[in-house]
């Protein structure tokens, strides 16, 4: 029998779980909407706002096959207990901070599950990735530039998901900036 997934290393979770690109599909919203349903009744009242974030929610463009879901919450106190009611439907805790607890579902011992995903719960207003999205979806020809970034990037990172993230952060904030700046006000 192996390890269970909180026994392993970064390192073997990476080599577990590589990066890896697909094209487009057309079951990533509904995915989302699957999730969407199960986290608002999960929480109740609790989620001020349930988004579909990260590359499956813009359109057109290669992207690694887990859908991300951005949570906000009214007040950081309520953080904790959401995870909680998260882990109650199968998530798992991956990181958690003061202000920001990432989860995870479809994680398994054997590798990925036929569908994953990534809760990012925030505190309300912590939304950057909402601006990004949407900028990505009016801007076509920005969203094939960050599409060919993250296909240069996949093989040099693909067991190294901190470097590839890190890799694609000046590009991330540069347009985010754009995009608050040309979107101010929207999701306050």
């Amino acid at each position: 029998m192996g390890k269970n997934l909180s026994e392993m290393t970064l390192e073997e979770l990476w080599q577990l779980f590589p990066i890896f690109l697909v094209k487009p599909n057309d079951e990533w919203q509904e995915r989302y909407k699957e999730q969407e349903r199960a986290i608002s009744e999960a929480l109740g009242g609790l989620a001020c706002r349930i988004s579909h974030v990260g590359s499956t929610a813009i359109k057109g463009i290669w992207a690694k096959d887990i859908v991300d879901i951005l949570v906000e919450v009214d007040r950081k106190e309520n953080l904790t207990v959401a995870a909680q009611k998260l882990e109650g439907i199968g998530y798992l805790t991956m990181s958690s901070a003061p202000d920001r607890i990432s989860l995870n579902l479809g994680y398994t011992e054997q590798g990925f599950a036929e569908k994953v995903y990534h809760v990012h719960l925030r505190d309300r207003g912590d939304n950057a990735e909402l601006y990004f999205r949407d900028y990505l979806n009016d801007y076509p020809e920005v969203a094939k530039e960050y599409e060919e970034l993250k296909l240069r990037l996949w093989k040099k990172y693909e067991h190294d998901r901190d470097g590839y993230t890190a890799a694609k952060g000046d590009f991330i904030k540069k347009i985010t900036a754009q995009a608050k700046e040309e979107y101010a006000g929207r999701y306050e």
